[in-house]
């Protein structure tokens, strides 16, 4: 008998795999309706905020701050960032008032969370008359069973076509999206992501690519580029972070004939905290690791190389050996010591869940000093200007207990208290070595 052995590994069975399919099916219908079920309050709590704009007089700066009061009562119970909650109150509302059709697909389980969001992207350009049309098109689109990346080139097309204006007409809009934003990574490493006009873009990436390739090539030629093992990306992240740290622009309204202007003296600031225990003992870092305000962990050697680098002057921040709260500061250069102090105690903005370091805070009187607060350390606090605004314009409420904590009232009356978060301890007590096992227990 002749036997013809398969070389395919042995798998599970198909009813095992048709068992774990229903579930991943059942439970991906589950997380569809509880996830338009979360979108339809999100903008609920939207429309709740325009129904308060709406007793107010009208003004897109009312508008906004009740939108933020709204956000920031949902992100504090969250423990989450009122920022991020805006956007997903207002991400919501579109859904629910331009797109029912599919939120209807989302909801029975005919399209997934990346459908929807392919949708909204490609529908934001259409002006709202157009977007009912779009959208009916969109979910029957959708649900004939395309991937999110076919659906998008499939959406593209029709969106065009329903455009009242030309491509010229809306490229002078998107320019008024241009942007630079960063985006915190692991390791110490971030995204810094430029919204530009595509010709600028590619333009830049190709400039970089040739200034790359051209250290590349030329390696070997002198004794310091014998050892350089950098790849053409890695190369092209730093010619772009020398040339945005170091060069004076060209479009600098203050430049005059007889030299550069003031934009190239500007100078990058960042805020950095580090251990003077992981400033003498690289090994220290894990344990009391150097920290760049408002992104995380910093490498000792990077933290070394700013602090001998630099001619700023270092504040010296002396704090409690156990609690690791701030008890003094000082430095041997003349500064303001309250501000000095604030920024060693704060760190960062003090609204609840904000990250903005201290640096691109503004300093607050908790109670406002024209109503009697003192210029003292017991009633100030970093806000950064966003929630400077929402403290004065909205009613979210705020009274300073002792220890620089921050107790915050929601308006709908929850309270949020926000701590100075302690510097590494300067000791650290261990548990007790354990007892020598008894002789019967002896392992020999």
């Amino acid at each position: 008998m002749f036997m013809e052995a398969s070389s395919t590994p042995p798998g599970p069975g198909p009813r095992a795999l048709s068992a774990v399919l229903a579930e991943v099916l059942r439970t991906g219908a589950a997380v569809a309706a509880a996830e338009v079920a979360r979108a339809r309050a999100l903008a609920e709590a939207g429309h709740l905020a325009l129904d308060v704009m709406a007793e107010r007089p009208a003004s897109s700066r009312a508008a906004e701050m009740a939108l933020r009061e709204v956000a920031s009562e949902l992100a504090a119970a969250e423990n989450s960032s009122d920022r991020s909650v805006q956007t997903q109150i207002t991400r919501a509302m579109t859904l629910v008032d331009d797109y029912p059709a599919t939120l209807t697909a989302w909801e029975h389980g005919a399209l997934t969370r990346a459908h929807v969001h392919t949708i909204l992207d490609i529908g934001a350009p259409l002006p709202a008359e157009a977007r009912t049309e779009f959208d009916t098109l969109a979910a029957t689109t959708a649900a004939a069973g395309l991937s999110p990346g076919r659906l998008r080139t499939r959406l593209a097309v029709l969106a065009e076509a329903l455009q009242p204006t030309t491509i010229t007409e809306r490229h002078q809009r998107g320019r008024d999206t241009r942007c630079v934003r960063v985006v915190t990574g692991h390791d110490g490493m971030s995204d810094l992501v430029a919204t530009l006009p595509t010709v600028l873009a590619v333009g830049i990436y190709d400039r970089l690519t040739q200034q790359a390739r051209t250290i590349i090539d030329t390696r070997g030629d002198t004794p310091e580029t014998v050892t350089d093992e950098r790849t053409t990306p890695q190369v092209r992240a730093d010619i772009l972070a020398d040339v945005l740290l170091t060069a004076a622009p060209d479009a600098d309204p203050t430049r005059t004939d007889d030299g550069p202007g003031t934009l190239g003296t500007i100078r990058a600031r960042i805020q950095v905290v580090v251990p003077a225990l992981t400033m003498l003992d690289p090994a220290q870092e894990n344990t009391a690791p150097a920290v760049l305000i408002g992104h995380g962990p910093l490498d000792a050697d990077t933290a070394r190389t700013l602090a001998d680098a630099t001619t700023v002057p270092w504040d010296r921040v002396i704090t409690h050996p156990v609690t690791g709260a701030v008890l003094h500061t000082d430095t041997y250069h003349r500064t303001t010591a309250i501000d000095r102090y604030l920024r060693a105690r704060d760190r960062h903005c003090r609204w609840p869940g904000c990250t903005v370091p201290a640096i691109r805070s503004e300093i607050d009187h908790t109670l406002d000093y024209a109503l009697g607060g003192r210029t003292d350390v017991r009633n100030l606090a970093h806000l950064c200007q966003r929630h400077h605004t929402q403290k004065q314009f909205t009613r979210w409420k705020v009274k300073q207990l002792p220890n620089g904590i921050l107790e915050w009232t929601s308006p709908t009356g929850r309270t949020y208290r926000d701590e100075p978060l302690p510097s590494s301890p300067a000791a650290r007590f261990l548990s007790d070595d354990p007892p020598p096992p008894e002789p019967d227990d002896a392992p020999f």
